[in-house]
C-alpha cells in the first residue's frame, strides 16, 4: 500500500536532477543496471514519507523551513549505490541506521525539522552538524593546522561551511568512489567523530594547495 501511494508522488525539479546524476554516476561505475532511476526515485519517496513523520510543523520565514525535505538526498542516494541499485534493500538499511546515533551526522535529512531536536534549533533552521562537526573541525584545525585555519580567516570563508558541504554531499565530487565508500563505513563502525578526523585529514591533505592560492 505505501509503496503504491509513493510511485502516484512526483519528486521536486532539483531531486529529479540529483536522480538523473546518481543514475549517470552508478552507470559509470558499473554499479547501475538501465531501469536503475525508478527503483531510486521509489527509495527517495519512500524516506520522503516516511520521514515527514517524524517532522514539526514549524512557521517561520526561512525558506530552508519551508520545505518538508532538505535538497537532495546524497546519503541516501550512495547508500542506493553502495546496494548496487537494490531498492528494498536500501530502504531496509536506511530504517534500521536511522535508529543509530550515526545518522544524525551521516544522513542530514534524517534531523530536518525533526522531532527530536529542541524547538529553538529547529527554528534556527541550522543543521546539529554545523554545530557540532563542523564546529569540532574548526577547533583541531586551529590546534592542528594554524596556516590553514590562518589562511581560511584571511578569505573571509569559514572552514566549517566547506566541511557542511562535504558531509552534506557525502563528498560527491570531492572524493573517489571508494574513499566515499570508506567515509561512510568508518563513520557507522568507529562512529561519527571519525566525521570530524577525516575532514582534518582532507585539510592536512590539501595544505599546501590552500597556502599556495592565499599568497597568490
Amino acid at each position: 500500500a505505501i509503496n503504491a501511494d509513493v510511485k502516484n508522488e512526483n519528486l521536486s525539479s532539483v531531486q529529479q536532477l540529483g536522480v538523473e546524476m546518481t543514475v549517470r554516476y552508478g552507470k559509470y561505475l558499473n554499479l547501475l543496471k538501465e531501469d536503475a532511476e525508478n527503483g531510486l526515485r521509489v527509495v527517495l519517496m519512500s524516506c520522503e514519507k516516511f520521514l515527514k513523520q517524524q517532522q514539526r510543523t514549524v512557521e517561520s520565514s526561512l525558506c530552508c523551513l519551508q520545505e518538508p525535505c532538505s535538497g537532495y538526498d546524497w546519503f541516501a542516494s550512495s547508500v542506493f549505490l553502495i546496494m548496487s541499485g537494490d531498492g528494498e534493500r536500501t530502504l531496509m538499511f536506511l530504517q534500521q541506521f536511522s535508529r543509530l546515533l550515526v545518522s544524525a551526522f551521516l544522513w542530514l535529512p534524517r534531523l530536518h525539522l525533526s522531532m527530536h531536536l529542541p524547538i529553538t534549533t529547529v527554528e534556527s533552521g541550522i543543521h546539529p552538524v554545523y554545530f557540532c562537526s563542523a564546529h569540532h573541525v574548526e577547533m583541531l584545525l586551529k590546534a592542528e593546522l594554524p596556516l590553514v585555519f590562518s589562511a581560511f580567516h584571511i578569505s573571509g570563508f569559514t572552514p566549517s561551511q566547506i566541511c557542511l558541504l562535504w558531509i552534506t554531499q557525502c563528498f560527491w565530487n570531492y572524493m573517489d568512489w571508494s574513499e566515499i565508500s570508506h567515509y561512510i563505513a568508518l563513520c557507522i563502525f568507529l562512529g561519527p567523530d571519525y566525521q570530524i578526523y577525516l575532514c582534518i585529514s582532507v585539510f592536512r591533505h590539501l595544505q599546501q594547495d590552500i597556502l599556495k592560492h592565499t599568497e597568490a
